[in-house]
């Protein structure tokens, strides 16, 4: 599991699917705002000089290993993830999408508040 502390450490890193193959390298944390633990991670796919964008994957049941993180997805599926602009930041409006491409449940919290915050 990838903790808030050893993100710095973290980024950069391939991350991995099931069968190792390579979806693109680990950008950044998104932390469950209910629980503040790491719920998702941004991962930057896209050819070097063309078209890069952040896509997300849960980080549950992710296992890191000495210089990759793997998470429990198809790299497909993690590649059609809902995604946003390297520079850009996650709308309110698209955190139901993120949820409901991996079948997670979604709610707010109880004052309508974001379930997302990125770390």
């Amino acid at each position: 599991m990838i903790s808030i502390a050893d993100i710095r450490e973290w980024r950069g890193h391939d991350v991995v699917d099931q069968d190792s193959k390579k979806i693109g390298s680990l950008e950044n944390i998104y932390v469950d705002t209910a629980t503040d633990l790491p719920s998702f991670a941004t991962v930057t796919v896209g050819p070097m000089f063309s078209k890069r964008r952040l896509v997300f994957v849960p980080v549950a049941d992710a296992v890191v290993g000495p210089d990759y993180v793997r998470v429990p997805f198809d790299r497909n599926a993690v590649k059609d993830a809902p995604s946003i602009d390297p520079d850009g930041v996650l709308a309110a409006e698209m955190e139901p999408e993120v949820f409901a491409h991996y079948n997670l449940d979604y709610t707010t919290g109880a004052g309508g508040e974001r379930r997302l915050a990125r770390r």
